[in-house]
């Protein structure tokens, strides 16, 4: 990636006032070489900004989150994420830095709710506009290094409940986005299987 970062854009259905959101994923402590981001309303991380889970990985990302110039900051944890992995909250947040575990807020009108790792999909209301989960739905920008690591519960509640997005990483090398029965999927991982820093974050408007 170059220093000046690229991205992809996705805009939805038309709305008097559009909500950009910026999604990122997997970055695994290589935050810092995402430099020039795109002005957004909102950035989400879906997971993984550590590698091996530790204090000092977590509080060296959350002060990079933290000082970003956006309005809003959502994020939840992956599977690397270890030290808070069962954490409530996080105390001494600012209040636009969201950390939605199990839990959801307002921004503009559009009501986003974060699903912890590996916690149960019935946790996920019904009247979600946009999902932002590590893992990935079973059979969608799931695959990588040979192996489909989707979910298939959250899959299924997905497609129940159909929000207007769902915003997820953990599959490196399946970056991308799709749209099945209406819901637009997105895998923003930043690292492939090298992890290497390889793909753009993904810009959408919410309108």
């Amino acid at each position: 990636m170059s220093k000046q970062t690229d991205l992809c854009r996705v805009d939805g259905a038309i709305n008097v006032k559009p909500l950009t959101i910026l999604q990122i994923s997997d970055t695994h402590n290589q935050h810092q070489q995402l430099t020039n981001l795109p002005t957004a309303d909102v950035i989400v991380h879906c997971g993984d900004f550590t590698d091996c889970g530790t204090e000092e990985e977590t509080l060296d990302f959350l002060n990079w989150f933290i000082d970003l110039p956006y309005s809003h900051k959502i994020f939840v944890v992956g599977n690397h994420d270890l030290c808070l992995w069962e954490a409530d909250d996080i105390e001494d947040l600012p209040d636009n830095v969201h950390f939605l575990q199990d839990r959801g807020c307002e921004i503009e009108g559009v009501r986003f709710f974060g699903l912890a790792y590996n916690h149960s999909e019935e946790l996920i209301p019904s009247d979600v506009d946009v999902l932002v989960t590590h893992e990935p739905p079973a059979m969608i920008l799931d695959e990588s290094n040979g192996t489909h690591w989707g979910n298939v519960a959250i899959r299924n509640k997905v497609l129940q409940v159909k929000p207007k997005y769902h915003l997820f990483g953990h599959a490196h090398d399946a970056y991308g986005t799709e749209k099945h029965e209406g819901v637009i999927f997105s895998n923003a991982s930043s690292l492939d299987d090298f992890y290497i820093m390889r793909h753009n974050p993904v810009l959408f408007v919410y309108k």
